[in-house]
């Protein structure tokens, strides 16, 4: 069994966690590790607290990511764990959010993909006016045209943009995905799948393997809140 007064380099955790010593003294400096001990000649030393510390943020920083998982820690060696947990219970929130986000994503996909052009507005809208049926500014069409998402057809002398019904389309499903965080690398092959005869199976792919992942952080965060309850019960007793 390892005792909890052992001393450890700055090495040993950088060896434990996969990461280099200047790491580890950076952790430290930011309080995601509590205050080490100095020696007489002012090396850091560490102790079994800084290893569960570190184990604990490492767990955290997959799921929560660096900054929040580093304002945990920092909350927590500051003595404000319910400010701890107020920042796991946001990202737990979060989570669901962009999961509810995602089904209704899904559901209203699933309609707009199987709308023919025909059931869409009348053909020939000037940019301003798919702007106003979509509740986004000209400036984001623009953006998307420039990205390539879509490619309205220009009017004779004027150069005005003229969106045909197949444009509004896809404009609605590129407004959608982007609410959902979707970047344009992961719309344009969605676009693509419903411009080769209206298919929608690369928009299902895409809004299952965003499924797959958010399930797949939900468990990474919840192997950190484990970690994380286990290191206040530690801190707990040993402060007790």
């Amino acid at each position: 069994m390892r005792n909890d007064d052992e001393r450890l380099r700055p090495v040993d955790l950088a060896r434990l966690a996969g990461i280099s010593t200047q790491q580890v003294r950076n952790y430290e400096e930011a309080g995601v590790l509590p205050p080490a001990a100095r020696t007489a000649s002012g090396y850091r030393t560490f102790t079994d607290v800084h290893r569960r510390a570190l184990l604990t943020y490492r767990a955290l920083l997959r799921g929560h990511g660096p900054v929040t998982a580093a304002g945990i820690m920092r909350a927590v060696h500051t003595g404000d764990v319910p400010a701890a947990l107020a920042l796991v219970d946001a990202a737990h929130a979060a989570l669901h959010e962009e999961r509810g986000a995602l089904r209704a994503t899904s559901e209203a996909l699933e309609v707009l993909a199987g709308q023919p052009p025909e059931a869409l507005p009348r053909s020939g809208l000037r940019i301003g006016e798919v702007a106003a049926l979509l509740g986004v500014r000209t400036s984001a069409l623009r953006v998307w045209e420039a990205a390539g998402l879509i490619a309205p057809e220009r009017e004779r002398g004027t150069k005005y943009r003229v969106y045909r019904p197949a444009d509004v389309r896809d404009a609605r499903l590129i407004h959608t995905l982007r609410r959902s965080h979707y970047v344009f690398d992961q719309i344009r092959p969605i676009l693509d799948g419903l411009r080769r005869e209206g298919s929608s199976e690369a928009l299902r792919a895409a809004i299952a393997t965003r499924g797959e992942q958010l399930t797949a952080r939900a468990r990474v965060m919840l192997s950190g809140a484990g970690r994380l309850d286990d290191y206040l019960e530690y801190t707990d007793r040993a402060s007790g």
